[in-house]
């Protein structure tokens, strides 16, 4: 396939907002591909050449990216800048500087023979991996002969994706969802997929294995140390004697203020860690590079929290001092300044044998007799305590103890668990009830920022008085509040700067039903996740939710999650339902 054909795919899911057209477009996308090129077709529709969780990373920015189409279409650098500034898309650009140019330099789709979709995909992957001294001016003379060979629509997707600006509004959800209408022309498969996704979350590798074997190619995907296995999640119940209810004898662990961490270690190979938004964080957490001295076994996946911990008060940090570790700059300072312990509490694999399936009652003997402290608590890795009960009081106690050690409360797992990647059941709940500190309200919110709106009177001179935020439905985001207190007036100055960073011109595709009384001054893309609490929830028809957070503050940014990991409609459902419950 050329990439001119696939060019035309994207002008078609970008047209669309609709979440059904998009399944079909792709689907008749995934038909016509080879098998050979319809991983990196999956790869390009995620705006990448590798995988979620490879750290391969494009590194262009707007100025970058402005020379190069000068450059590509022998045109001045400040008409590439004035078309910027008029589109709002340097894609668009790049098109309308391609059609100034003599048509006797212009290449039509048909003069394109040369340029596969393999291609193209090869020379965007040369450009994410262009390190060291020269490589801007490398890798914008990369980007210009590219441009130079390819049509009009062609050049506005290249542009777009080494500047994470591709947006065509769907999730690797959609894909599955595509892969199955491919397979069976509807969505039945889309379960099974999923489940194998959620082990290994390489949309390429399973896309491949599809189309070459069909549902039988998914016997062929495990997991494997080095690719993250996606992290299980808690779910909500309003009361302890709910959560015995629901889930019987349970075990009942700390429950953190830190930073998730998978680890990933090979001996020989050593180690790897990862986000639970599966980003690589490998650089950021050096004190993992010698655990296996700590550890029996000769390949693992651990699941863990990061806390920060104060060894001369013998105290943990809280969540916002310990999160400053994620920064890619300065961590070897960072690292003295903060070192961590990494409190594991769980076993996903080892020594070549995922152990999901097994109970957790089964992976805590498992993963106690594979964590090895040296003496003298001289390790990075800990055992995280428990406790097994089915006794309602005995949960709050438990709870009550972790809240006056500085904690948020405890999780509650059923003791005779599976491990669910990506899933958030009655396997796990989160019990972090504090009135006062989250309001009536027993549980915070994650919420995805969407725009801003201009502050009038102090916060004029910020730029910004207020933001709005919503929450997950599917592959879309729906409001669910403004938020305009909580927030430092450092704070504001930092939201305001992060805000503009991802600034976009119209409103996006993802976001929908917003009431024209809610539209903010600026857009921004779905980038940011952030912390709320509030006093209760209420039924909203203002809101895209339906339901309303009343009397919003910001907790914190959480860099740590991604929008997909926001709380959805159906979680907050439930918390309204719930909201009458008190231990």
């Amino acid at each position: 396939m050329t990439f001119s054909e696939l060019a035309k795919y994207f002008q078609r899911l970008e047209a669309t907002a609709s979440r059904n057209s998009m399944t079909e477009i792709l689907s008749e996308l995934f038909h016509k591909a080879k098998p050979q090129e319809i991983g990196e077709i999956c790869y390009l529709l995620q705006g990448r050449t590798v995988p979620l969780y490879e750290a391969v990373e494009f590194g262009i920015a707007d100025k970058l990216m402005i020379r190069a189409i000068a450059l590509a279409y022998v045109c001045d650098e400040n008409k590439v800048r004035q078309l910027f500034k008029k589109f709002g898309d340097l894609g668009k650009s790049a098109e309308d500087c391609y059609h100034a140019r003599p048509p006797a330099r212009q290449v039509t789709e048909h003069d394109n023979k040369g340029y596969s979709v393999h291609d193209v995909f090869v020379k965007l992957d040369e450009l994410a991996r262009v390190r060291g001294a020269g490589s801007q001016e490398k890798k914008i003379g990369l980007l210009a002969d590219l441009l130079s060979h390819v049509d009009a629509l062609s050049s506005r997707y290249i542009v777009r994706i080494p500047l994470d600006k591709l947006r065509l509004g769907f999730s690797d959800m959609t894909i599955l969802d595509a892969l199955s209408w491919m397979e069976v022309g509807d969505k039945s498969l889309r379960g099974r997929l999923e489940a194998v996704y959620n082990v290994r979350p390489d949309i390429g590798l399973l896309a491949a294995e599809v189309k070459r074997k069909g549902v039988a190619g998914l016997a062929h995907i495990h997991a494997k140390v080095g690719a993250p296995i996606l992290a299980s999640l808690c779910a909500r119940l309003p009361n302890a004697d709910e959560m015995v209810k629901k889930m019987g004898e349970v075990a009942v662990e700390p429950k953190y203020d830190g930073v998730r961490v998978q680890i990933h270690f090979k001996r020989g190979m050593g180690v790897s860690s990862f986000s639970r938004n599966l980003e690589n964080t490998s650089p950021m957490f050096p004190e993992l590079n010698d655990i296996g001295r700590e550890l029996a076994a000769v390949e693992v996946i651990l699941d863990s929290e990061a806390v920060g911990y104060d060894a001369q008060q013998d105290r943990l940090i809280p969540f916002q001092e310990t999160v400053t570790r994620k920064r890619k700059h300065g961590i070897t300072e960072s690292a003295k300044n903060i070192p961590l312990k990494f409190f594991v509490f769980d076993i996903l694999y080892k020594n070549g044998k995922e152990l999901l399936s097994i109970p957790l009652m089964e992976r805590r003997k498992i993963l106690e007799e594979t964590l090895r402290p040296p003496a003298g608590g001289s390790g990075h890795l800990m055992l995280s305590p428990q406790i097994v009960t089915r006794d309602a009081n005995v949960i709050r106690q438990y709870h009550d103890e972790q809240l006056k050690k500085g904690l948020e409360g405890a999780v509650v797992k059923k003791w005779d668990s599976i491990y669910e990647p990506g899933r958030a059941g009655y396997h796990w709940v989160k019990f972090k009830e504090e009135e006062g500190k989250t309001g009536k309200l027993t549980d915070t919110i994650d919420a995805v920022i969407m725009g801003y709106y201009r502050g009038e009177g102090k916060r004029s001179s910020f730029g910004i008085g207020a933001f709005l935020v919503g929450v997950v439905r599917g592959d879309s985001i729906v409001t669910v509040t403004k938020i305009g207190t909580g927030v430092s007036d450092e704070l504001w100055k930092e939201i305001r700067k992060r805000l503009n960073d991802i600034k976009v011109s119209q409103q996006p595709k993802e976001y929908k039903e917003v009431n024209k009384l809610l539209i903010p001054d600026v857009w921004v893309a779905p980038k940011i996740v952030v912390e709320l609490a509030g006093d209760d929830l209420t039924r909203s028809p203002t809101h895209g939710a339906g339901i309303a957070v009343r009397f919003p503050r910001l907790v914190r940014i959480r860099d740590d999650k991604s929008p997909r990991e926001a709380t959805t409609v159906r979680e907050l459902t439930t918390m309204y339902k719930n909201q009458g419950s008190r231990v």
